[in-house]
């Protein structure tokens, strides 16, 4: 097996080339009230206002349009617990390349909707990520499709590192950002871009409490396996670490924190009464770190990555009402 190619920040800023035709800038938005409760300068950069709803989409588009004869050719397949999915079915439907997501069963109905709705065959394999990601490679070696794979493709992070590029242009003296972990890509591209323009900046990790595979990973230098998850968070529901974002991560991340799903139903409620944007869970989780470790972002100035807001109308509300 190739030693996997760790993205620089060269490799960011030409994504962003790409990225930038198919996709505007989201909003860095700074809230009085969420600062207020957290004694320092909040900014959320909106990923939720993407047109799948999730920061993924950018590392979809900038794959798909660097592998458009192959993925043309001979078709495209990945798994995903749905944001990942998302990205590849939206940059498939610009392309025009066939796409098949092989998801775990139990994905939230409006997520697999919004993959048919771009074009995308949705399957169903197994409980959860890593089943299905191991179905998706049985039937690329059977049908020789081209294998997406969701954590250790480092085209994806340079799409994803756009998000932090643009972060750092708005608020070049940041200095903490918080962002989700659930594969890593999104973590792993804020530590290409952060620690290559200004190694002050503190990048933190957040992970799920029922899902710390990297988080064990992270601290014992080793890959370290769950064999399974207990997050409803679904966008963080991964039971191993993988390659490379472990590589990235360990030499570059500062922190991670680990959450609790109530911690994420409680930050989904309020950075919708602070903001009124609405976060699913695992998009929450930055938020849910901040007020976990308030004490250590006093006085600064600090970004939370609102990487999604793919939930349920029917979640959101048992949520609200709680």
């Amino acid at each position: 097996m190739e030693p996997l190619r760790i993205p620089q920040l060269e490799d960011v800023y030409s994504a962003r080339d790409i990225v930038n035709r198919y996709l505007k800038p989201t909003p860095l938005l700074y809230s009085r009230r969420l600062s207020n409760l957290l004694g320092c300068q909040i900014y959320l950069k909106l990923e939720n206002l993407q047109p799948t709803r999730a920061f993924k989409v950018r590392g979809g588009v900038y794959y798909m349009e660097r592998m458009k004869e192959q993925a043309l050719s001979r078709g495209v397949i990945t798994a995903s617990t749905g944001n990942h999915a998302q990205s590849i079915a939206y940059a498939g439907s610009l392309f025009g390349v066939n796409v098949r997501i092989v998801m775990p069963h139990g994905v939230p109905q409006m997520k697999t909707e919004a993959i048919r709705d771009l074009g995308a065959e949705v399957i169903f394999h197994g409980t959860y990520f890593e089943e299905a990601r191991e179905y998706a490679e049985r039937l690329t070696s059977q049908k020789g499709f081209l294998h997406v794979h969701g954590i250790n493709e480092p085209l994806l992070y340079e799409g994803v590192g756009t998000m932090h590029l643009e972060v750092f242009e708005e608020l070049s003296d940041v200095d903490v950002v918080i962002n989700p972990i659930g594969g890593g890509s999104g973590a792993s591209a804020a530590c290409i871009v952060y620690k290559s323009l200004d190694p002050r900046v503190k990048v933190m990790g957040v992970q799920a409490e029922g899902a710390p595979a990297f988080y064990h990973s992270w601290k014992n230098g080793t890959m370290t396996s769950t064999g399974g998850v207990k997050t409803a968070a679904e966008g963080l529901a991964t039971s191993r670490a993988y390659e490379l974002p472990l590589k990235i991560l360990r030499e570059k991340l500062n922190d991670i924190v680990l959450v609790s799903d109530q911690e994420m139903r409680q930050a989904i409620r309020i950075i919708l009464r602070a903001t009124g944007q609405v976060a699913e869970l695992s998009g929450a989780a930055s938020t849910a770190a901040a007020f976990k470790v308030k004490d250590q972002l006093a006085g600064n100035k600090v970004v939370l990555l609102l990487t999604g807001g793919n939930i349920e109308p029917e979640q959101l509300a048992r949520i609200l009402l709680e």
